[in-house]
């Protein structure tokens, strides 16, 4: 049962990251439950090995990349498809590759899942950008498919090299 799970899971990831690599931003909304928090934070480089990766990221409250709720990713995916998002006029070209998907609870109709993905993203002539790191969801039952609830994105890098991050993980 616990592969049969995954396999659901890993298939629900590879339609996403279609959804997203094909431009198809207002489907992959869809694939949103209304309560999501969607949530990037910035990763630290303390001098000292620290006991926890936790220690390494900024906490609730604290800086982030971007803390959204339904709302506003609802408003940044819209604003993608105006002419108005400079970052993304000419839109980019993402590829994204996830990997090493697990399934680390499951309880009533939530499960938590944590996955690693690579995303290229390459727009205009020049400009390339490779964030790789790992996601913390939970993800919900919701009519016999999957939605996501929560999302954690945590960058390897603590350094961003990209001009923007206009790209969905």
């Amino acid at each position: 049962m616990a592969n049969e799970l995954r396999r659901e899971i890993e298939d629900f990831y590879y339609l996403e990251a279609e959804l997203l690599d094909s431009r198809k931003l207002r489907e992959w909304f869809s694939l949103l439950t209304e309560d999501v928090r969607y949530w990037m934070p910035i990763r630290h480089n303390p001098l000292e090995r620290p006991q926890e990766l936790a220690e390494e990221l900024s906490k609730p409250g604290e800086a982030y990349y971007f803390d959204d709720d339904g709302k506003s990713l609802k408003m940044r995916v819209e604003r993608a498809y105006s002419k108005t998002a400079w970052a993304e006029v000419p839109p980019s070209r993402t590829r994204h590759l996830i990997t090493n998907v697990r399934v680390k609870n499951e309880r009533d109709d939530e499960i938590v899942v944590e996955s690693n993905f690579l995303v290229y993203r390459t727009r205009m002539e020049t400009d390339k950008d490779l964030f790789v790191g790992t996601r913390h969801d939970v993800l919900r039952r919701v009519n016999g498919g999957f939605k996501i609830a929560r999302r954690t994105i945590i960058l390897d890098q603590a350094v961003l090299d990209a001009k923007n991050i206009s790209v969905f993980f």
